[in-house]
């Protein structure tokens, strides 16, 4: 539970139809598997007990009677189980019946959830049996000795209702014992003539019921059952107006020709509306007779996400790592999703039972996978579609400023590194959607103490191979001017050094913007913002930046996919040089011809802070959790010191730096991060970090 972590199990028991003995020690030896994994929450089929396919059997005595039976064995032998266990059954009250989901914690039953949607259409015949459990609110009481004794039994001579058959009636005294042995099993809660102390249970039934952990108050869960999902309104909406943010569903749905799609769509469109887990855990092949057929599709997903899915037509249990933080976080930021009672829609606003539940307090075995590059589709084909969507939407963006201000020329930095090279394949774009001569981007190399061969040969056969207009502009003569101008030293290789070079270059691209009436097109991307690796007022501005909201790490891909798409070998070349090329700010002067400076040696790994930025920015986690993420992302590349190390700096240089994100140029957002003091990003330039330091201060403790 440590982290807001919690394994969570859905599993389909092999059962028989009607055999609830059967049924239910399937259900317990599969709870003991789960347990043994770690899960804490567990859930189970619809009906699972008897099966769902019992048809007119469900009006038969002795199969409500042996459900009950079974439940109360269920709780007595999983009562060590440190887990909160869903199981299906049909139960009578005040002479009806009800499909109800039961709720056991440690071998006490907390409530049960009533079936509100019954399916009476196609194979579904549900009405016929069961009543709709919508308005029900109430409880019942369950004489737990007497269902102990009879599944105890090894005959059926226990049987309470045998013994009542076979009683000879001798007399009155002899008729009052027998109906004291006939004590009903469950009693309406305001029936004021029984003796409630014949009872060791009084639970809940209710549609309306909320069950939430002692120890992790933040894990609220709700129980819907099968067809409940399936409807325009389902009741796990008021659930989560009303605290829940994990739905179970107790399922029974029936295999045809694509309904898995279908199925899994409605789960992860739920998660994802009401931003919260959902468990679906449905009948197996053991529930086939007749005319229909199941196949065990159990799902579990996480705000859109499924996380873990089942193979359909063999019976088994599937397993995942639920983070009940994240999706708190997710409820807090989104404000059109306000989850509270007295926010509830008409209808919806209505009172709930809470069941409280136990777990013991342990750190939950993470089997959960966390991209090391959360910012990169794994898969390629998804990689190269969200590549060609994101240089569209960079394009578009800038297609409007120049469109806007009736612009026919734009001035681009190029300096044969990566981030001036996306920003000039996106500028290049942008002038191909408006129809305009791409002769009319200036693109500036400015060659001054720390260029190198490579990179300026790489912008000069860019700009070629691009159609744009190169331009060199060397300011060394310049640069150590202002050096005698005030006073500077140049061989004192500070950050004097290096960014006078960096304001000079953004003077001069300025300066040609006015001269050719264009706009400076700036290159920065996301990840030296973050860590404020630009210079104030030099890289740092410029009319337009495209790279923006673009992370270092989406960067390098981007450029990749345009190197493999773009049907031109010779620019393909260069492209794939300027991949290979270190990441440097070439301020420096280089050794052996060779770059000097290696933004990545000063301020650490790009694809290390692009994971912190992500998991700051998107989900607002603390720093420890982040840390035990990185570790498990970065196992084998990076050890636990070096990931200790730059998440310091990370941190250190985010609250330092916000000054420099407060006055950004425009940029379009590509991305559910980004850093703009318009959007998604507003925080106070003066910022504490104290806190989220102390937090990483106390692992190492």
């Amino acid at each position: 539970m440590k982290d807001g972590f919690i394994k969570a199990a859905a599993g389909t028991p092999d059962v028989r139809v009607a055999d609830c003995e059967f049924n239910a020690t399937e259900i317990i030896r599969m709870v003991h598997e789960m347990e043994e994994q770690g899960a804490k929450v567990m859930v189970f089929p619809e009906l699972c007990i008897t099966a769902y396919t019992c048809g007119d059997l469900f009006w038969q005595e002795n199969l409500l009677e042996e459900a009950k039976v079974q439940l109360v064995r269920i709780a007595e032998e999983t009562a060590d189980v440190d887990a909160l266990i869903f199981v299906g059954l049909p139960l009578e009250y005040k002479g009806k019946l009800y499909n109800v989901a039961a709720g056991l914690n440690h071998g006490e039953i907390l409530g049960f959830v009533p079936k509100i949607n019954l399916p009476n259409y196609n194979e579904f015949y549900e009405a016929r049996y069961f009543t709709s459990g919508e308005n029900l609110d109430g409880t019942v009481h369950i004489d737990r000795d007497v269902y102990r004794a009879r599944y105890e039994s090894d005959t059926e001579s226990d049987d309470v209702e045998f013994e009542i058959e076979m009683a000879e009636f001798d007399g009155f005294e002899e008729l009052e014992e027998l109906e004291e042995d006939e004590e009903p099993d469950y009693i309406d809660e305001n029936d004021e003539e029984e003796d409630e102390e014949l009872y060791e249970e009084d639970i809940w039934i209710s549609p309306n019921m909320i069950f939430t952990c002692e120890e992790m108050p933040k894990l609220q869960i709700a129980a819907e059952i099968c067809e409940d999902l399936w409807v325009p309104n389902p009741p796990s909406v008021a659930h989560a107006y009303h605290g829940a943010n994990l739905i179970v569903n107790l399922s029974a749905s029936d295999e045809v020709v694509g309904k898995d799609s279908y199925r899994r769509s409605l789960v992860s469109a739920q998660s994802a509306r009401l931003l919260c887990g959902y468990i679906y855990a449905t009948a197996g092949e053991g529930e086939s007779t007749q005319d229909v057929v199941y196949g065990g599709q159990n799902l579990i997903a996480e705000n859109g996400t499924i996380l873990a899915e089942s193979r359909r037509f063999v019976n088994g249990i599937i397993y995942a790592d639920l983070d009940i933080h994240r999706l708190d976080n997710e409820r807090r930021r989104m404000t059109t999703c306000q989850f509270a009672p007295d926010l509830a829609p008409e209808g919806q606003d209505i009172s709930y039972n809470e069941a409280l539940f136990t777990l013991e307090r342990e750190e939950t075995k993470l089997t959960r996978k966390f991209d090391s590059r959360p910012f990169v589709p794994g898969i390629k084909e998804e990689r190269e579609r969200r590549c060609d969507e994101i240089l569209n939407i960079q394009a578009m963006g800038l297609k409007k400023r120049l469109a806007h201000i009736h612009c026919q020329n734009a001035v681009i930095g190029l300096s044969g590194g990566l981030d001036s090279t996306l920003a000039l394949l996106v500028t290049v774009r942008a002038f191909d959607m408006l129809g305009m001569d791409r002769g009319k981007i200036t693109a500036v190399t400015m060659p001054c103490f720390g260029t190198t061969d490579r990179t300026y040969n790489n912008a000069c056969s860019l700009s070629k191979c691009l159609g744009a207009t190169l331009k060199e502009v060397n300011i060394r003569e310049a640069v150590n001017l202002h050096f005698r101008d005030i006073g500077h030293d140049e061989e004192v290789h500070d950050v004097t050094y290096e960014n006078s070079q960096a304001r000079e270059r953004t003077q001069v691209l300025m300066d040609i913007a006015n001269q050719e009436w264009g706009m400076v097109i700036g290159t920065g991307d996301m990840s030296e913002l973050a860590l404020g690796w630009a210079t104030y007022n030099g890289d740092h501005m410029s009319m337009y930046g495209v790279n923006a909201s673009v992370p270092k790490t989406l960067v390098r891909h981007l450029v990749q996919y345009y190197a493999d798409t773009c049907e031109d070998q010779e620019l393909k070349e260069v492209l794939l040089d300027v991949l290979d090329t270190p990441v440097s700010p070439e301020l420096l002067p280089p050794k052996d011809g060779e770059i000097a400076q290696k933004t990545e040696d000063l301020v650490g790994p790009y694809e290390l802070h692009d994971f912190y930025l992500y998991y700051v920015l998107r989900f607002g986690f603390e720093p420890s959790k982040i840390y035990r993420l990185a570790k498990l992302a970065f196992e084998g590349t990076y050890d636990s010191e070096t990931i200790m190390k730059w998440l310091k700096t990370f941190y250190r240089r985010f609250f330092a730096q916000q000054f420099k994100r407060s006055c950004l140029p425009d940029g379009p957002k590509i991305g559910t991060v980004a850093l703009s003091p318009r959007g998604d990003w507003r925080m106070p330039s003066d910022a504490c970090a104290a806190v989220w330091m102390q937090d990483l201060e106390a692992l190492e403790k």
